[in-house]
């Protein structure tokens, strides 16, 4: 598999004929994205999708993690509109995968959470290792779910499930998450690439046309969700208790906090 140059190590590109991956983070921090980070993505993705020789995106984490959401410390003491434009790269990220022509897997090892998991679910497969999990532990930041956030759990695992992990916060296992309709596959963790590979290449072999067809079709599918809730009437974050919860969870050394917590 062969590196594309990409502007840092957050956001790593490689090919291997017509499929490319893109791996999330250096491995530190779980994988957290600043703001930055996030819009990187969105120009990764695109670039790939114009590229009529792919035939299959791989999303993967840097090492044993594939994405805790964003980099807490990149909101310390921040102004409202940089948080606010946070979310809105986040959000162009994800539009950006589910726009991409070609079929976007999720390879899911540790955790997808917050916005980690908003990622995994805006890719059309989600393949989990058996020790992995996913939610959406937003609430207790006082982030305020977007209606795309919600969407996407919805338009995958039901309403009930998206309230009840949206309102508690919890992490599903991958078996748990497999029954929930929130992954497609869960594999045992040493076998976790190379089930993804098989994957991609039984993708890789259909004809072209046929594989950007049926993405199209799913996609028109679930226009009118999608549509519905482009819009968010709300501002991302209830001010008066995100400051302080990031605040309080990264603590006095929020600046250089090695690992923080599972995030959006």
């Amino acid at each position: 598999m062969t590196a594309v140059p990409a502007p840092d190590v957050s956001i790593a590109t490689f090919r291997s004929g017509a499929v490319a991956e893109i791996r999330i983070g250096d491995g530190s921090r779980r994988n957290a994205l600043p703001s930055e980070a996030w819009a990187r993505l969105a120009r990764q993705v695109g670039e790939l999708g114009a590229c009529r020789s792919l035939r299959v995106l791989v999303i993967r984490g840097h090492g044993d993690t594939f994405c805790a959401g964003s980099d807490l410390t990149d909101w310390v003491e921040a102004e409202p509109g940089y948080v606010e434009e946070s979310f809105a790269h986040m959000e162009e990220a994800f539009s950006a995968i589910e726009d991409c022509p070609v079929p976007v897997i999720a390879e899911i090892r540790g955790v997808a959470a917050g916005a980690g998991c908003q990622l995994a679910l805006a890719c059309d497969l989600r393949l989990m290792a058996d020790s992995a999990r996913i939610g959406m532990p937003i609430a207790r930041l006082g982030i305020l779910a977007s209606p795309a956030f919600a969407a996407r759990m919805v338009a995958l695992a039901g309403p009930s499930v998206a309230r009840e992990l949206l309102y508690t916060g919890r992490l599903v296992d991958a078996r748990t998450a497999v029954a929930l309709g929130l992954a497609d596959h869960q594999v045992p963790a040493a076998q976790l690439t190379d089930r993804t590979g098989r994957l991609t290449a039984a993708i890789a072999e259909q004809p072209p046309a046929a594989i950007h067809a049926a993405k199209r079709a799913v996609g028109a599918a679930l226009e009118p969700q999608r549509t519905a809730t482009a819009v968010n009437p709300r501002p991302a974050v209830a001010r008066s208790h995100f400051g302080p919860a990031i605040a309080a969870f990264l603590g006095p050394s929020a600046a250089v906090a090695p690992e923080p917590p599972l995030a959006p």
